[in-house]
């Protein structure tokens, strides 16, 4: 259990970046982490209080820097192109927010953590990077994770839509869930799960 909320929390944590490091995807990977850690810690009385709160730091600090219509294209894989197109808006939004809500609840599993990326490498010309780190837990061994990174062909600007832990994929795993309620179901039972998540409230533990 402990290394799935890690996962999740790490894929949220990723997400984010900074309009300055817009062209720099190692940059954007390494931003985060003292961006969005900060806020954390300094809303940590609030989000007690409130942990609704933690969705509203998703929306701002992360949600511009994922790629969520290519992730969730991806996520419906072969069926993309026989879901109905008046459906496909809906799906879109309704997956944004069930990243929110995702990235938020794996929020509240924050335990401070340390993340350790991989030197930048050489980026130019490229469509797509990957950008590794190691986590670091002194109660537990390390943990290897590997971000995929893509830049967009029209704005140019650098998005995650996946990460890679221990070798399993975030966006492979959605996939692979959602894959036979498609099947037999369709795209509105899809939605109908993603709605009753986003509905779900967060809780975290009270401070003693």
């Amino acid at each position: 259990m402990w290394f799935k909320k890690l996962v999740w929390f790490l894929l949220f944590s990723v997400l984010s970046g900074t309009a300055m490091a817009q062209e720099n995807p190692y940059k954007i990977l390494q931003d985060v982490a003292s961006i969005t850690f900060e806020r954390i810690k300094n809303e940590q009385a609030q989000i007690q209080q409130d942990p609704e709160i933690l969705k509203v730091i998703v929306e701002e600090e992360l949600l511009p820097y994922v790629d969520y219509k290519f992730a969730g294209a991806k996520v419906l894989g072969k069926y993309f192109k026989s879901v109905p197109r008046e459906q496909i808006p809906l799906f879109f939004e309704e997956f944004r927010k069930y990243l929110i809500a995702t990235y938020a609840v794996a929020l509240a599993q924050y335990e401070d953590q340390d993340v350790l990326f991989e030197p930048e490498k050489d980026f130019s010309g490229k469509k797509a990077v990957t950008v590794r780190a190691v986590i670091k837990d002194d109660e537990r061994p390390d943990i290897k994770i590997a971000f995929k990174v893509r830049r967009s062909s029209k704005t140019k600007e650098w998005k995650a839509y996946d990460m890679v832990a221990e070798g399993i994929s975030v966006l492979s795993s959605k996939r692979s869930e959602f894959e036979s309620v498609l099947r037999q179901e369709g795209i509105d039972k899809v939605i109908a799960i993603m709605q009753e998540k986003n509905a779900q409230k967060i809780s975290v533990k009270k401070d003693a």
